[in-house]
């Protein structure tokens, strides 16, 4: 007999002494956590508190660690937040997606049209293709560095050899823990995430976009400073949003993890068009 799936790991944010109307599901990227986007969830929901916002932690991060079945892919984790959804006492209004997430929330928007008004993907590659960049890369670096560290200090540093910068290399330390020896090793799945990002790279949701189901808009966020997101990918939107009057393009200064580099951007835009 399979075991039961167990139940993503979540944190309510909700404005004090406020009963939301309504939700936003806040999906984070690869490599992330739930709470990489607390500090806007907090900033939103005391501007807007008729909103209330689930940081969620997709399978494989944060405290969704352990019991995860294969496969990893994007239709997994949509799954495993349709059955989060369905077991609180409310319906999600919007979903928004970070980077790897920003395709789980789409996947999503396909299974529950009916209840959701509006998906925001931010910063998400949207072209099919072999697995590249500098998400991908990480992976390869972790697979040549050693399993264990002396420090999380010690793997960020090399990740800075690599050509990163050192605030990435101590943000990605953060999935390291302290054994009882002292090491610090990896809490992340390696095998997983990166099976997690292959199916990132090879998913089409473009359906999604270019023919949004009833009801619900589309809002794809474009960091200037990034390449996830290129030319192409953004007539291909654009044009989406001139045939269907709700698909839109927003840009916004900043990197990829522009919730860190630009976070009032983010703030500002949602809190006007949430």
């Amino acid at each position: 007999m399979t075991n039961p799936m167990p139940t993503l790991a979540h944190t309510r944010v909700v404005a004090a002494g406020s009963t939301p109307e309504r939700w936003l599901l806040v999906l984070h990227g690869i490599y992330g956590s739930g709470r990489n986007w607390g500090s806007i969830a907090r900033r939103l929901v005391e501007a807007r508190p008729e909103w209330g916002i689930l940081l969620i932690d997709l399978r494989l991060h944060g405290a969704s660690r352990e019991g995860f079945e294969g496969p990893h892919t994007l239709a997994s984790a949509a799954s495993d937040v349709e059955r989060l959804v369905e077991g609180l006492e409310f319906h999600a209004a919007a979903v928004l997606g970070h980077s790897f997430g920003g395709k789980v929330a789409l996947v999503y928007v396909r299974h529950h049209a009916g209840e959701l008004r509006q998906a925001w993907v931010i910063d998400s590659t949207l072209r099919v293709r072999e697995p590249e960049g500098s998400t991908w890369r990480v992976v390869e670096i972790v697979r040549s560095l050693p399993a264990e560290f002396g420090s999380r200090d010690e793997f960020a540093d090399a990740l800075v050899q690599h050509g990163y910068e050192k605030p990435l290399g101590q943000w990605l330390a953060m999935n390291l823990e302290r054994g009882d020896d002292g090491r610090f090793r990896w809490r992340l799945d390696w095998d997983g995430v990166e099976e997690m990002l292959r199916d990132y790279f090879h998913a089409d949701v473009w359906d999604v976009i270019e023919t949004p189901p009833p009801g619900v808009e589309v809002h794809i966020v474009k960091a200037t400073d990034s390449n996830a997101i290129d030319v192409g990918q953004a007539a291909r939107v654009e044009a989406a949003g001139a045939a269907t009057g709700r698909v839109f393009l927003h840009q916004l200064t900043g990197g990829h993890w522009i919730n860190t580099e630009n976070p009032d951007a983010v703030l500002g835009m949602l809190m006007e068009r949430l």
